[in-house]
């Protein structure tokens, strides 16, 4: 007796023993699995999605392709799905399936081969996430460890959540949302139980069993899990054999490569870092929705256009161009095309310096000089070479008129009477204005007035400043990114819209009422337009070789939006130069909003409190001149003068009558070609003539021959 009741005592200390031990050894797992795991692995990358102001997705930026989604979120059938074939007692052990490790070890004895694995839906987590696919005992040990702290740390709803969103599927495609909407192009939330049953067949092998490349095994892979959820009681018999019976179905959504997105992207992202400080790993693997002001139809449009070598004329293939449009109100960036072949973190040629040539004119010198009341459209500019102290601009003509208007020497793109302006009004506040516009430059000199920088201004910078004029004088940046929306659905990013007045409302209209004609009949008429245009064209040569071009451009804007377009060599030589000019970005610009809704508005809209400009006055030279004496009985006699009267009634004739050597102005009449003079002295001889006057200007035109009177 005593001996039994020694050996039931040794047998129960044995037992304490081992419960003691495995106490303190899962405890011990604990611990060392709270030192091995890093939980901010459990972070999952989540892919980020850009999305136009509508809401609608255009495209992922992401390391893995991966949208993480809520438990709750999952049907219940999809749930189960994946733990029939993964892990059926996956509510009932702590990490560790025991059982499962057994029967596993024994089919693998049987046959002699591994043939059934034991781990658990946690286990495979923490492989996945914390560990490599190496097949050591350290490893498989490490892995037991960790399942057991994550099953302590996190509930089963938690863990299964994260193992569904951190599987791979293949096709480039993690996590179930994803899966989901790659192969079936729906949410997680609607997937039928055979949709959620050939997922759940994925992860084992996601090669092997896809239903893309290998549809049968996939199909056979699907109907076995059925199967198993079946035994388990997931779904009913009949659930079963109607779901088995149904086809693959698949609805296959691949995000597809976007390369005309690629500039647009790549500033997204460099504004997201600069101005929100998220770097861009941090936005791709974030989760976050940032909204973006773009215009797919105009992206893709450009992009297409870019493609055209007919509009890049020059000695060698690879001549590059940029293109920007920007909303007028907002400055939201629309498109944006840093390059005919732009790749992704490539050279992007939007923000790289240009010299600007004669666009500069409109924003560095004549706007300046009318909000300065220094001259208006129709004041009389020297168009003479000047010497300013060496520096001696000419016009590309070789021609000079003497004195000009601003009006046609902003058409004809005039480069003496630009030069002369700035002299006058002054280089410090020439840049005064350009800085109030966001462009910055170190230049000194009155080569400004030309465009003849040091380091030339950018494309997206240079459209910007145009803006102004189209937005009635307000100045505001220009912005890729609306808003950032977190994984958590809180804004953390959004932009502060404000602006600031540089020019007035009536000089912002002047300029736009000379940037139309500048289309319309000057410099940029070249291509077509159907909607209201204004713009201006610039064109730099390359020193020291004839006719060779630089830098092309067009910068203009429509009612709604602004737009710059460069063309050129990135490095511009004796081999790499432009054979044609402004004419080509000039036609492209006008091709891209061809046929979209910018055209729809045929003319833009005058600004409260703003007057008009009046359309130029042009003198022609009166081609005859009658004058007859006429008997009057109250005046006795009278001379009558008649001559043909130009269509503008605004054009005023003056009078003139010559005696002896000299002449004196004798009246004037406006808008008519007839003029009566009364109380003549019939014994005297009398000469007259008749000159064309144009009040804009102040300018007299080419008079007529003087004539004498006859009797009729």
């Amino acid at each position: 007796m005593k001996t039994l009741l020694k050996k039931i005592k040794m047998i129960s200390g044995i037992v304490l023993a081992a419960a003691v031990l495995s106490i303190i050894t899962y405890f011990a797992m604990i611990w060392i699995g709270a030192i091995v795991v890093d939980e901010k692995k459990l972070v999952l990358h989540s892919a980020t999605s850009l999305i136009d102001q509508e809401g609608r997705p255009i495209t992922k930026l992401y390391l893995e392709n991966r949208e993480i989604i809520d438990i709750d979120k999952v049907p219940k059938h999809v749930q189960n799905a994946f733990i029939a074939v993964e892990d059926k007692r996956f509510y009932e052990h702590r990490g560790i399936d025991f059982r499962a490790i057994s029967r596993a070890l024994f089919k693998d004895i049987v046959a002699f081969k591994k043939v059934e694995g034991g781990s658990t839906i946690t286990q495979q987590l923490a492989k996945n996430v914390f560990l490599t696919n190496d097949k050591t005992v350290l490893r498989k040990m490490t892995e037991a460890i960790i399942a057991i702290y994550l099953e302590q740390k996190y509930s089963k709803r938690k863990i299964l959540e994260m193992y569904l969103n951190q599987i791979y599927f293949g096709h480039g495609v993690y996590g179930i949302q994803s899966a989901s909407k790659f192969f079936f192009n729906k949410d997680a939330s609607e997937l039928t139980i055979e949709e959620g049953a050939l997922l759940a067949g994925l992860p084992k092998a996601p090669a092997a069993y896809s239903p893309i490349l290998h549809p049968e095994k996939s199909l056979e892979r699907r109907n076995a899990i059925l199967t198993l959820m079946e035994r388990e009681n997931y779904i009913s018999p009949e659930q079963a054999v109607r779901s088995q019976g149904k086809t693959l179905g698949l609805n296959i959504h691949k995000t597809e490569d976007k390369p005309w997105l690629s500039a647009y992207i790549d500033m997204v992202f460099e504004e997201a870092e600069n101005k929100y400080h998220l770097s861009n790993e941090e936005l791709l693997k974030g989760g976050y929705k940032i909204t973006v002001p773009i215009n797919i139809d105009v992206q893709e449009k450009a992009f297409k256009v870019f493609k055209e070598k007919a509009y890049f004329q020059g000695t060698k293939d690879d001549a590059q161009g940029a293109f920007i449009l920007l909303d007028n109100k907002t400055g939201g960036v629309l498109a944006a095309i840093g390059g005919r072949n732009y790749v992704s973190k490539g050279f992007n040629r939007l923000t790289a310096k240009r010299q600007p040539g004669s666009t500069f004119k409109p924003i560095a010198v004549y706007a300046p000089a009318m909000e300065e009341g220094l001259f208006q459209p129709y004041s009389l500019l020297k168009d003479e070479k000047l010497d300013y102290k060496g520096y001696s601009p000419s016009n590309y003509d070789g021609r000079y008129d003497g004195h000009v208007t601003m009006f046609d020497a902003l058409i004809h793109s005039k480069n003496a009477p630009s030069v002369w302006v700035l002299d006058k009004l002054g280089i410090d506040k020439s840049k005064e204005y350009l800085e109030k516009n966001g462009i910055y430059i170190e230049d000194k000199g009155l080569a400004i007035a030309l465009g003849g920088l040091k380091y030339g201004v950018s494309p997206f910078d240079l459209a910007n400043a145009y803006r102004t004029f189209a937005n009635n004088g307000q100045y505001s940046k220009p912005y890729f990114i609306q808003k950032i929306v977190n994984a958590n659905g809180d804004v953390v990013a959004e932009v502060k819209k404000q602006k600031y007045q540089v020019f007035s409302p009536q000089t912002s209209w002047n300029m736009t009422r000379m940037l139309e004609q500048v289309v319309k009949e000057g410099t940029a008429k070249a291509g077509q337009y159907e909607g209201a245009l204004a713009g201006k064209t610039g064109t730099t040569s390359f020193p020291g070789k004839k006719g060779a071009v630089m830098d092309a451009w067009f910068v203009g804007y429509t009612p709604d939006v602004t737009g710059a377009v460069w063309i050129g060599y990135d490095r511009t030589d004796e081999e790499h130069f432009l054979k044609g000019g402004s004419d080509y970005p000039t036609k492209m610009f006008k091709n891209i909003l061809s046929g979209l809704k910018f055209e729809e508005k045929t003319s833009f809209t005058i600004p409260k409190k703003v007057k008009d400009l009046e359309k130029p006055i042009r003198l022609s030279r009166i081609p005859s001149l009658s004058a007859t004496y006429q008997f009057h009985a109250l005046q006795l006699f009278k001379v009558t003068l008649k001559w043909p009267a130009q269509d503008d009634d605004r054009v005023v004739y003056r009078i003139y009558e010559r005696s002896g050597e000299s002449k004196k102005l004798v009246g004037s009449v406006k808008g008519k070609g007839e003029y009566e003079i009364p109380y003549i002295n019939i014994f005297s001889e009398h000469f007259y003539q008749v000159v064309p006057y144009n009040p804009q200007t102040h300018q007299e035109g080419e008079g007529t021959d003087f004539v004498s009177p006859r009797w009729e």
